[in-house]
């Protein structure tokens, strides 16, 4: 039996591995626990990409009937709700700010957001959207502790409210760094709010990241049970060839 148990105990321990360094990837960050199975905080995340984020970053992978079939929206619901760039139905999701106007505003055009998860993991893009502070030597006003110095204003300071940074000495006498980040001025939602509503975007955007992912995952338990039977029908026709070899 060793022979037929060591290729799947070497497939499991595969599996396992790029698990861990998909974590590791990830520096130890907060878990975000973005569930893309619950309908409600895909649609709740929707909301808050198309009224928060879509005027600088698009979705071009994504298409608003995919949108609507995937997360039990109407056509009425997404055209009237979600698209606010006059594209039809059928068409990808795409900011109309110019690249080259984002260029000049910005220092470089936003980055299209289809595979942001998927690139850089829910963990960060959580991390990300709850560590914006207020920063004046910065040219948009704002810093980040997740990506210290990016050219990004935070879109979601009204529902936040504005964070400030407490500093602490660099070491060796270097510049300052971020001990941790204050509320200085709280927002229209309280902090287990924000962290929820962050929470909903994040599942959304890995929803992007990924749409085949519902219908995968509902497959998988199917697969699963046809190979554990398959496994038991193997099984027995190994008996059944091998029963008069001695």
């Amino acid at each position: 039996m060793k022979r037929y148990i060591y290729p799947v105990a070497l497939a499991f321990s595969l599996i396992v591995g790029s698990v861990s360094v998909h974590a590791s990837e990830e520096g130890g960050l907060p878990h975000a626990g973005t569930n893309v199975h619950d309908r409600a905080s895909l649609q709740r995340g929707a909301r808050l990409y198309f009224n928060y984020c879509v005027g600088c970053h698009s979705l071009k992978y994504m298409r608003y009937e995919r949108i609507a079939n995937d997360l039990g929206l109407s056509e009425q619901d997404v055209m009237q709700n979600l698209n606010f760039t006059g594209a039809k139905f059928g068409e990808t999701v795409v900011s109309h700010m110019p690249e080259g106007d984002a260029a000049n505003w910005f220092g470089k055009a936003p980055p299209d957001l289809s595979l942001e998860v998927r690139a850089k993991g829910a963990d960060w893009v959580n991390a990300y959207l709850n560590s914006f502070y207020l920063d004046p030597s910065r040219p948009v006003g704002w810093n980040n502790t997740v990506f210290p110095n990016a050219s990004m204003p935070f879109p979601l300071w009204e529902l936040q409210g504005l964070q400030t940074a407490e500093m602490k000495a660099g070491e060796d006498g270097g510049d300052p760094v971020v001990e941790k980040l204050v509320l200085s001025q709280p927002g229209k939602l309280t902090p287990a709010q924000f962290q929820q509503a962050t929470r909903d975007l994040t599942s959304f955007l890995e929803y992007a990241s990924e749409p085949a992912a519902l219908a995968r995952h509902a497959y998988g338990v199917w697969v699963l049970l046809f190979l554990a039977f398959f496994t038991l029908l193997a099984y027995a026709l190994k008996k059944e060839y091998w029963k008069d070899v001695h």
